[in-house]
């Protein structure tokens, strides 16, 4: 595990960028809503995140020892958004600082995920990329339906998928190429210490604790 002492900023970009270029991009729309007798209402602001890819998968890499534990594999990366929150002041205190955050691998869906089993590649392509391990895309398995992550902010829908795979057979992951993808690593814990990270807030990220206690719920269903 690669960590982090810092996050700079070498330049704020804000000010001279348009809303519409960049990795995320703004719209800043005035709306309104339509209703079945024909009336309108007023018109109201609505500001809206998006990105060139929008959607996204998560996938659960987890393994079932000859003990009937159950083990997951989560890659801790580097964060900046949250990281940044330090600077930022709340009407509810958070003294944390999120050097690493550790997450579900996942990835956006690429033009080439197209077609029926296009979530599927991509899952398998990120579990080797972002930890280390080879999976067949004919492996992963659904891990119920989609959602939004943030509907009042971005329109990005993830995907939820899990495989079962060796957890150390695991090689170095290669990343891609990023330099936010240096520090961090993998970590492998027990499903239901996992969850409790979840639950007490050391791991905050939602789509993690949704995809954890997804998996528990079927592999339950399946006992």
């Amino acid at each position: 595990m690669k960590d982090i002492d810092a996050i700079e900023v070498v330049a704020d970009q804000t000010a001279g960028s348009r809303p519409d270029e960049g990795f995320l991009r703004v719209r800043r729309l005035v709306v309104r809503n339509r209703y079945p007798d024909g009336s309108t209402s007023a018109h109201y602001e609505c500001d809206m995140v998006s990105r060139k890819h929008v959607d996204a998968v998560a996938v659960l890499l987890y393994e079932i020892t000859e003990a009937g534990e159950v083990r997951v594999a989560l890659k801790a990366g580097v964060r900046p958004p949250v990281y940044f929150r330090r600077d930022k002041q709340f009407f509810q205190p958070d003294d944390r600082i999120y050097r690493l955050l550790p997450e579900t691998v996942a990835g956006m869906l690429e033009p080439e995920d197209t077609g029926p089993e296009g979530i599927e590649r991509r899952a398998a392509a990120e579990c080797f990329e972002e930890a280390g391990v080879r999976v067949a895309p004919a492996d992963v398995e659904p891990l119920g339906g989609p959602l939004f992550a943030s509907p009042g902010i971005t329109d990005e829908k993830v995907f939820f998928r899990s495989v079962r795979a060796r957890l150390d057979d695991r090689v170095e992951p290669q990343g891609d190429g990023s330099v936010m993808e240096e520090a961090g690593g993998v970590i492998v814990l027990s499903m239901e210490d996992a969850i409790a990270r979840c639950r007490d807030g050391r791991i905050p990220d939602a789509k993690t604790e949704i995809a954890l206690l997804r998996l528990r719920d079927r592999l339950r269903a399946e006992a």
